[in-house]
Order: C-alpha cells, then sequence, then structure tokens
C-alpha cells in the first residue's frame, strides 16, 4: 500500500513539475494569434479572461512567440507605468515596427522618447491648441456639418478621417500644394488596421503589404515635400521645422514622427466620434442632457455666430466631458500596452523576469464590474463627481506615466467641438445599425453612415 501511495505521490510530483515548467516557460511557436481571436465590443478577451480565472491577474503565457507576463490588476499595472524607463520601456512586436517605422514614438524610450514628446507637446499640448487649432477645429467641423447636412446623410468614418488629416497636415507640413496634399491624406487613409483584423483571416499578408505600400508611399510624398524645402531654403514655422531645429531629428526620424502623428490621430479621434454619436443618438437621455448643456453655452455667450472658445471648452463642458470618459472607457482603443523589464522587477510579490515582455490591459480594468457597476452599460453620469481629465488607477485610455499619449487634449478638443456644434444645429441618427467586434483592438465597420438635417427645434 506504501509504494502505491509513493508512487501516487510520485506522479503527482512530476505532473506539478511538469505543469509549472510550462506555465514558467510557455511553449514559443511564433504564431501565437489566440489573443486575436474576434470577440464582442463589450467583453474582454477571451484569451485574456481564461487565463485570469486559471491563474489570478498577473499571469505569464506566450503572445507573438515571446514569454510574456500580462497584467490586469489596476495597482500592478500603475506601477508599471510609474517605473517606465527605470524598470520598463515600450517594447512593441516586430510587426508594429515594421508598420510604423523605427522613428515613430511608439518604439521609442528613455531620453529620446522625452525630448520626442516634449517637442510634439508645443503642437499637440493645451497652449498650442489655444493658440494655433481650435480656431481651425471650429471652422473644420461647422462646414463639415453644413455640407452633410446639405446632403442628408454621410459617411462619419471616411468624413471625419478627411477633417482631422484636414486640421493636422497644414499644421505639420504646411505651404503644400492642394493636390499634394491630397495625395499625402489618401495614403494616409490607406494605412488603417485591417492589418490587424488580417491576422485571424488566411492570407494575413495581403493587408499587411496594403499597409506597407501606404505607409511608403505617404514617405514618399513627405520625402519629396522636404527636398522642395531644402531646395527653397525657405523656413515655413510649421510643425517639421520645428522637429528638424532639435538635434534629435535628421530628415527620415522627423517625417516618421510626423506620419505617426497622423495615423494615430485620424484613427483614435475619428473612431472615437463616431462611437460617441451612435451612443448619444441610441440614448435620448444622454442627448437631451448633451443639448441643454451646449444650449447654455450658446446663450451665454455675446457673439452667437462665434465657435468654442477655449474658456468654454475648459470650464463649461462637464456633462461632455463625462460623455467622453464614458465613450472612451467603453471603446478601449488600446486594449493592450507592450512593455519589457529590463531587469528583474518584483511588484506586489509576483517577480517579472528580465528581457520578458509586460502586456499590460488596462481594457480590463475598465470592464471591471468591482470597479464601474454594469460596466457594458454606457451610463456618463457615473462620472459625476471625479475628476473627467487626468487619469487614474481605474481610468487608462489614454495610457499612462510617462508614456502617456501627447494626443489626448487633442482628441477631447475634437470631439467637444464636434459634439457642440452638432447637438445646437442639427437633429441625427444611425442610417444602418452597426456592431463593433474586437480582436482585441475595436474593429468598425468600413463606412458608418449618418442621416442628419438641420433642427428646428433647438
Amino acid at each position: 500500500m506504501s509504494l502505491i501511495v509513493m508512487c501516487v505521490i510520485a506522479f503527482v510530483v512530476i505532473a506539478i513539475s511538469k505543469w509549472w515548467y510550462r506555465w514558467s516557460n510557455p511553449k514559443s511557436n511564433g504564431k501565437d494569434h489566440r489573443l486575436l481571436k474576434p470577440h464582442g465590443f463589450y467583453e474582454i478577451s477571451p484569451f485574456i479572461k481564461k487565463r485570469m480565472l486559471r491563474y489570478g491577474p498577473l499571469f505569464k503565457t506566450n503572445i507573438f512567440g515571446s514569454n510574456t507576463v500580462v497584467a490586469t490588476d489596476p495597482d500592478v499595472i500603475f506601477e508599471i507605468f510609474r517605473q517606465e524607463n527605470k524598470s520598463f520601456v515600450s517594447s512593441y512586436p516586430d510587426g508594429y515596427r515594421k508598420v510604423f517605422g523605427k522613428g515613430s514614438l511608439l518604439v521609442k524610450h528613455g531620453d529620446l522618447h522625452k525630448r520626442t514628446k516634449q517637442i510634439t507637446m508645443q503642437l499637440l499640448g493645451s497652449e498650442g491648441l489655444k493658440r494655433n487649432m481650435i480656431g481651425d477645429i471650429n471652422h473644420a467641423n461647422r462646414e463639415l456639418l453644413r455640407s452633410a447636412a446639405s446632403q442628408g446623410t454621410f459617411d462619419a468614418k471616411d468624413t471625419l478621417t478627411s477633417l482631422l488629416l484636414g486640421i493636422l497636415i497644414p499644421k505639420m507640413l504646411s505651404k503644400i500644394q492642394p493636390e499634394t496634399e491630397r495625395n499625402l491624406m489618401d495614403n494616409i487613409k490607406g494605412f488603417n488596421f485591417d492589418w490587424f483584423r488580417s491576422f485571424c483571416a488566411l492570407s494575413p499578408w495581403k493587408a499587411f503589404y496594403k499597409v506597407i505600400m501606404a505607409r511608403r508611399a505617404a514617405m514618399q510624398v513627405m520625402n519629396d515635400i522636404f527636398s522642395a524645402r531644402k531646395e527653397s531654403g525657405e523656413r515655413h514655422g510649421d510643425f517639421l521645422d520645428t522637429l528638424l531645429e532639435d538635434v534629435i531629428f535628421d530628415e527620415n526620424s522627423a517625417l516618421q514622427h510626423i506620419f505617426t502623428l497622423l495615423v494615430v490621430a485620424k484613427d483614435a479621434t475619428t473612431l472615437a466620434n463616431c462611437l460617441i454619436v451612435k451612443l448619444i443618438a441610441q440614448n435620448p437621455k444622454v442627448l437631451a442632457e448633451l443639448k441643454r448643456e451646449h444650449n447654455a453655452i450658446l446663450q451665454n455667450r455675446a457673439d452667437k455666430k462665434a465657435g468654442v472658445s477655449w474658456e468654454e471648452h475648459k470650464h463649461n463642458m462637464n456633462f461632455t466631458n463625462m460623455v467622453i470618459n464614458e465613450s472612451l472607457r467603453l471603446m478601449n482603443l488600446s486594449p493592450i500596452m507592450f512593455r519589457k523589464a529590463v531587469k528583474d522587477v518584483e511588484i506586489q510579490g509576483y517577480t517579472i523576469p528580465e528581457g520578458w515582455i509586460v502586456a499590460v490591459a488596462p481594457s480590463v480594468v475598465h470592464y471591471d464590474p468591482k470597479i464601474y457597476e454594469n460596466p457594458s452599460e454606457f451610463n456618463p453620469w457615473r462620472w459625476e463627481g471625479k475628476d473627467l481629465v487626468k487619469g487614474s488607477k481605474s481610468f487608462m485610455v489614454f495610457g499612462g506615466g510617462l508614456r502617456q499619449c501627447v494626443g489626448a487634449e487633442f482628441a477631447r478638443l475634437q470631439i467637444a467641438i464636434f459634439l457642440h456644434h452638432l447637438v445646437t444645429n442639427y437633429d441625427f441618427w444611425v442610417a444602418q445599425d452597426w456592431e463593433v467586434t474586437r480582436t482585441p483592438i475595436p474593429l468598425f465597420p468600413k463606412e458608418i453612415m449618418i442621416n442628419i438635417s438641420q433642427s428646428h427645434t433647438n
């Protein structure tokens, strides 16, 4: 009997040891795309959820062929962000590097990232927006909606993408010919996240090839712009000039940085705009409160034809910011952010080995029922009385720490101004309902048609 017991114990020990080894050293085949399996918009990734239930909020696995620790606990995520450039550095999969280029802000870290961010905030930070951009954003949104209403319907996704690029390109690359600007805009539009969706398809390289070619074409247009500028010797006083005045930028890295900013801004802000239109169109109570807030702004404005002022944006749009926060929480445009441990790091009793990738998943926090009651419900009033601008351990839609998104203020301003002109002047509704899936990045339909007409009740 004792022999049988010893054999059983030995078997159990071997089994546990084998399980522990597999858990500590997950098999890598370089093709682990289970994380990208499509799932519902109001769900966290089944890949993550299954492992959380089994291992807890911090677990080891394999993603894209790399040993990876996935962090879903808000305190752990906050600590990882806090130790940016000390214990962790940005480290995205090779696909990101190939698609965005080595000069992208996404793949820079340390002093190089810090300086790049400082320069970029001159354009997209509060002072730059207040001084150089708010007027253009007002004008562009007013004209977009006026044109859309004259037609009765518009593709919000395509139209808003054009609007955002039309605002940003002249600020970054000024005084270029209209045909050149259209060419650049078309190529930037051609660079989209269908390549990410394609990992789940049978022929992923087709979409990947398309975005690589779109990026190459866009870079060629910008290189031609730079060459013409260099030949003329003329200064333009735009963002490209600002970048080139700094010693950390050469021609190629400056243009790659501009490319990244244009792509990220047009995708993130456009999709957030589209989702908000859908959510408020389907929630009359929210729409009514938005109209009340923005009509009050109009009534208190001396010049009724003027656009949104900086003071109105900062001090008179409390409910608008509640709507924006709630929409961004549900959207989770950046559901996972990648870091690499540059040394062994101990966090709350866990040891993250040096060289391992860390996949930070704030999307799990945003859908945690312990933090957000009925997390899949669109409820802007849950933000009442809370800080509506700063991030926190429970709200990380723009990342956190030193790598918080440089375009956060621009996105908020654009969405707020768009909503102001929309709800004070127009009636609108979704022409055909549409759904968003995740992989885990939210994937929107190619067209988002909105019916719109001049309002006679506001």
